[in-house]
């Protein structure tokens, strides 16, 4: 469980401004679960005091166990990813659960994970539902998308292509990638939505330039057919290239088929604009 609850749910932590170490130290002491919790993340991340899995593990629990979210969030991780005791997945649910309980969006949406994978807890597709739609009930960007995935697949609840778009663009407005590249898939196929390829260019621009592949992919192909505006072999070379770099074969394979349909003015004009894409790190693609 600790790859997939761990890559997100740092994204969402509570913003952290490290306090003075010795004060937090002192309210600690006299039982502060504020700052035990806060005295945790010091020992966690090594701010003030030197790094500490054991001592941080040892201050979430003293703050957990007086009901602060944070803190059973935390300790959660802990167990999750086996830093400062042993990894434990029961236990990970377990503070996982507590923090969901009180309302904590990441503990929720890293609840409908396990759920939806069968860790720590048995698999069952309907409690992740239930757990992605409180957390993205709240905005939290990850389990919105997760739970378009789900009614996109009709697991855990009825298939629905409208709901599926309306939490894909919810997550895509918040700049998720998945998300825009999803809704630019919707847009183009009109799943759930009417069919519209200008719109579907438009999202798979926005999820290009974060760098995913499939995106950069689509993309090439609606310029190389001229779907949503026109056709630009150009344009196609250099988001078949952009997805080629990330090991796409597909893109690499077209690359081929599309080389010997331009002029050597548009190939070498093709491969500076792509040079330039790459460089920028796909915010100079035009």
């Amino acid at each position: 469980m600790r790859y997939i609850l761990l890559l997100t749910v740092l994204l969402t932590s509570t913003a952290f401004a490290a306090p003075d170490f010795d004060e937090t130290m002192a309210a600690a002491k006299q039982g502060d679960a504020y700052a035990q919790h806060n005295l945790g993340y010091m020992y966690a991340n090594g701010e003030g005091v030197p790094e500490n899995d054991t001592e941080a593990v040892k201050w979430y629990r003293k703050a957990a166990d007086q009901g602060d979210a944070r803190a059973q969030f935390n300790l959660a991780l802990m167990y999750d990813s086996g830093e400062g005791v042993p990894e434990n997945d029961a236990e990970a649910i377990k503070w996982f659960r507590k923090a969901a309980d009180q309302g904590d969006a990441g503990a929720q949406y890293n609840l409908g994970i396990a759920y939806a994978f069968g860790d720590g807890v048995p698999e069952n597709d309907a409690e992740a539902v239930k757990w992605y739609r409180k957390a993205a009930d709240q905005g939290h960007t990850e389990a919105q998308f997760n739970l378009g995935v789900k009614y996109a697949n009709g697991e855990g609840i009825p298939e629905n292509d409208a709901e599926a778009v309306r939490w894909y663009r919810k997550a895509a407005d918040q700049g998720d990638a998945g998300a825009q590249y999803k809704l630019g898939i919707a847009y183009a196929n009109g799943e759930g939505i009417p069919e519209n390829d200008a719109e579907a260019v438009r999202w798979y621009r926005k999820a290009a330039d974060q760098g995913h592949t499939l995106a950069q992919y689509n993309l090439g192909y609606m310029y190389a057919k001229g779907a949503g505006g026109p056709e630009n072999s150009i344009r196609t070379y250099v988001w078949w290239s952009m997805s080629k770099n990330q090991g796409n074969t597909d893109a690499a394979g077209n690359l081929d088929i599309l080389k010997p349909m331009m002029t050597k003015q548009q190939i070498a004009e093709a491969q500076i604009l792509a040079r330039q894409c790459y460089e920028s790190d796909y915010k100079d693609c035009d």
